[in-house]
């Protein structure tokens, strides 16, 4: 294995000590690449953290399920792991118990994080404020700056990329999964039959309901318990206008009617010459076309509330969420227009970006982008190329997901791209539905775990070939 001198090397500076800024700067680090780590706090604090810790957990101590055989967070923890991941190992080290899911103590887990960065010999940490763009004669950079970006930095990328705004509240749609569905009921339909820009014409699913399901569904999503905003982002504005949904209804029984629910344009193959009282349009959400987006559907619904209401909807009576809705203020990049494969900004490429402030939504998911944003900034500093990861991993899946998996907007609705969690709905299908072990095909539960199970070994065998592929060298003793 090649071996590199890092006092020949210029260092990386990464902006932000969560947990992406943390992973990106121990992956430089292990690569034998100088890195210094800028943390603002506690010369400037934000409105959510607590500590001056690196890595500090601020909403959850759960990083999740750690299932890796029928979970796609699980797989994204073992393909961490694979990777040298600090995150994942002092998760592991301070680890509490929690059924299936990893659960650490917090103050612990920082605490392990902040001293193994510390204790590293190529890696210095700055305390203090990256205001605006980052000084020219820093050649490579990583914004790791996640939903609490400060105002000035938030300002000087908006500058750079064109975009209008970077901090709003994200009043988010749930996204189902296609085969989930009953297309028994539902159809395939653009409005007056219109092909859009990307469009063929039957670009929406459709979901008809008669006048008693509309006013039952109504009065669900009205008398459902709703989330709070926090103390901190009761002033930001909707994003886009985007108003939730059982905002809308509370403007009246026959707003949804008039708004995202309208029947217009419309024929029920199932029952062509009655018209329905109201529709509910899905539309497709990612390249691969296994999750749908539920149109206008943002919500702030409690979690529990959003399934039991949306499955009142015909045709989704079974709906499986690779998402479900939520408001909260974050601040994100419209990234599969703005960010290149390995994460640079197209306007400027001596930045790149890691975690929330991309587009991905979960503390791991954002530590593994980190990852690989360390991973892919070393290997250009080092003169070395990263081929993609297959997209068939969590890693890649998830990455794609950021960097262009997502599908434009077939129609001139506001920007569509919006924080993912990592799920087996961002995965390439499988080219054979797995079968029983006599070779029948299998149905209901069997048919869904067997089928995570063969995403979940594909991915294993496809990340084991990529890194065999990718060594990095490490520095010199």
């Amino acid at each position: 294995m090649s071996t590199v001198n890092p006092s020949t090397i210029d260092p990386i500076h990464v902006i932000g000590g969560g947990l992406a800024g943390s992973e990106a700067a121990w992956q430089i680090a292990q690569a034998g690449v100088p890195v210094i780590l800028h943390e603002m706090r506690p010369v400037r604090g934000t409105d959510a953290h607590k500590t001056d810790g690196l890595a500090e957990l601020v909403c959850s101590n759960s990083f999740r399920s750690d299932d890796a055989e029928t979970n796609a967070v699980g797989l994204l923890h073992q393909e961490m792991r694979t990777l040298g991941s600090l995150i994942m190992a002092k998760g592991d080290a301070n680890q509490v118990p929690a059924g299936g899911a990893l659960a650490v103590d917090r103050d612990g887990f920082s605490e392990a994080v902040t001293a193994a960065l510390e204790a590293h010999p190529l890696i210095t940490i700055e305390r203090g404020e990256v205001a605006g763009l980052p000084p020219e004669d820093w050649s490579s950079v990583i914004v790791a700056t996640g939903p609490l970006t400060s105002p000035a930095l938030a300002e000087a990328v908006l500058g750079l990329t064109g975009e209008k705004e970077l901090a709003f509240f994200d009043a988010i749609a749930p996204i189902v999964y296609r085969e989930s569905i009953n297309m028994d009921v539902a159809w395939f339909q653009s409005r007056y039959d219109k092909a859009g820009p990307g469009g063929t014409g039957a670009d929406y699913i459709n979901c008809p309901m008669n006048k008693e399901q509309y006013e039952a569904f109504i009065d669900a999503l009205l008398a459902g318990d709703k989330t709070e905003f926090k103390e901190w982002e009761a002033n930001t504005p909707y994003f886009d206008g985007c108003l939730p949904i059982e905002v809308m209804a509370a403007r009246g029984r026959e707003t949804l009617r008039h708004g995202p629910m309208k029947p217009v344009g419309l024929t029920d193959p199932n029952n062509p010459t009655v018209k329905p009282y109201a529709i509910v349009q899905l539309r497709q959400d990612n390249a691969l076309g296994t999750l749908f987006n539920m149109v206008g559907f943002q919500t702030k619904l409690k979690y529990g509330e959003q399934a039991q209401v949306f499955r009142m909807i015909p045709g989704l009576e079974n709906a499986e969420f690779a998402r479900l809705g939520g408001i909260h203020r974050n601040t994100y990049l419209n990234s599969p227009k703005l960010l290149d494969p390995t994460l640079r900004l197209k306007a400027m490429p001596r930045l790149r970006f890691a975690g929330q402030i991309t587009g991905c939504e979960g503390y791991v998911e954002s530590a593994a982008v980190g990852l690989m944003t360390g991973r892919f900034a070393a290997a250009e500093r080092l003169g070395r190329t990263v081929p993609p990861l297959p997209s068939t991993t969590a890693l890649g899946a998830l990455i794609n997901h950021i960097t262009g998996g997502h599908i434009e907007t077939i129609d001139e609705g506001p920007r569509s791209f919006q924080p993912m969690n990592v799920n087996f709905g961002l995965f390439p299908p499988l080219a054979t539905a797995p079968k029983s072990e006599d070779g029948k095909r299998l149905r209901g539960p069997a048919k869904a775990i067997a089928k995570k199970k063969a995403l979940t070994d594909r991915a294993r065998a496809d990340l084991a070939e990529w890194l065999a592929g990718t060594a990095m060298p490490q520095a010199a003793e």
